[in-house]
């Protein structure tokens, strides 16, 4: 398709953008009405939203606007996955120049799409806006089918740590990208798009997991925000952890520890949880530490690594300097 969104004009790319996308047995009304009609069968909805800003969350000179719609959605679905729920549908706001390509935006689309289909959700509307920055605003909804959701809080003393999905290749693949280089490509393609275990998260909770997060600010960090909210500390034992031979590599030709991507590395999308002991975990859960004690109420919950500070945390805050 050629031209750009200015020249099809708002509703003419609002057309163009609700044809690409089917409807799952979960909508009763897609787009094209004033709202969507989602089924919630468990009579509770799981509700999650993100903004993405162009040359802060994705550079157009690193991904194609395909690979920027799998990564918005992977990282919103990833959220409703990591609550124990079943992803039903997304909502896109975009921001948008007027002389952004056409096909940009369609190919977005396919990307939202087809990201969606992976967790068997789909898109049922949004808003689309002319701006100076592209700018993506997602809302992500799931449904519980009768669990109750498993929160960042409910993690208690003696339960395993367990991880399941990729952890570090994200953040291998941004540094390849940072120093000029586009491989290893399988690196570079999870920083690009990642594969979150949306199958995962409810299985965890069918599991028993007590507390749950997904990995999008690097696995100390947001366990971190597991034991805050449990009010627990967390040990991580660093043999546990797989360090794939090429991520070795990438870091000895880069100066870096690629334990410090497993750990501080983000935009994975893995999903950690906690179990208590005994329970029977699949093999694509990883036992990677334990939860060691009630936390001292003056410095709220903690996570070490074989006992000591990781002074790697990593996470991201927005309004840090």
């Amino acid at each position: 398709m050629q031209g750009t969104v200015g020249e099809l004009g708002e509703f003419g790319l609002i057309r163009e953008l609700t044809a690409r996308v089917p409807l799952t047995e979960a909508v009763d009304l897609g787009p094209g009405d004033d709202a969507a009609v989602v089924k919630a069968p468990d009579g509770r909805v799981v509700a999650t939203t993100d903004v993405l800003i162009e040359n802060r969350h994705f550079r157009r000179d690193w991904s194609t606007a395909y690979d920027v719609g799998r990564k918005a959605a992977a990282q919103n679905l990833a959220d409703v996955a990591a609550m124990g729920a079943v992803p039903t549908a997304i909502l896109l706001g975009l921001v948008a120049p007027a002389d952004l390509p056409t096909t940009w935006a369609t190919e977005l689309m396919d990307g939202l799409r087809d990201e969606c289909q992976v967790a068997g959700a789909t898109v049922v509307g949004g808003d689309v806006v002319r701006g100076d920055v592209i700018t993506l605003a997602i809302t992500a909804l799931g449904d519980l089918q009768g669990r109750a959701p498993v929160t960042r809080a409910g993690a208690q003393v003696g339960d395993v740590v367990a991880v399941t999905g990729w952890l570090g290749w994200s953040a291998a693949g941004l540094t390849v990208l940072q120093r000029g280089f586009r491989s290893p490509r399988a690196f570079v393609e999870a920083h690009r798009r990642p594969e979150p275990p949306y199958h995962a998260g409810p299985a965890a909770a069918e599991l028993g997991a007590t507390a749950m997060v997904d990995v999008s600010d690097g696995l100390v960090a947001d366990l971190g925000h597991v034991a805050r909210a449990s009010g627990v500390d967390i040990d991580l034992h660093a043999a546990d952890f797989d360090v794939p031979a090429q991520m070795a590599d990438i870091g000895q030709a880069v100066g870096v520890d690629p334990l410090v991507w497993v750990l501080s590395g983000g935009e994975d999308h893995a999903i950690v949880a906690t179990f208590p002991r005994g329970a029977q975990l699949p093999a694509r859960w990883r036992v990677v530490g334990e939860v060691t004690g009630r936390a001292r109420a003056a410095r709220g919950g903690r996570v070490t690594v074989d006992g000591a500070a990781w002074d790697r945390v990593g996470g991201w805050d927005h309004f840090a300097e």
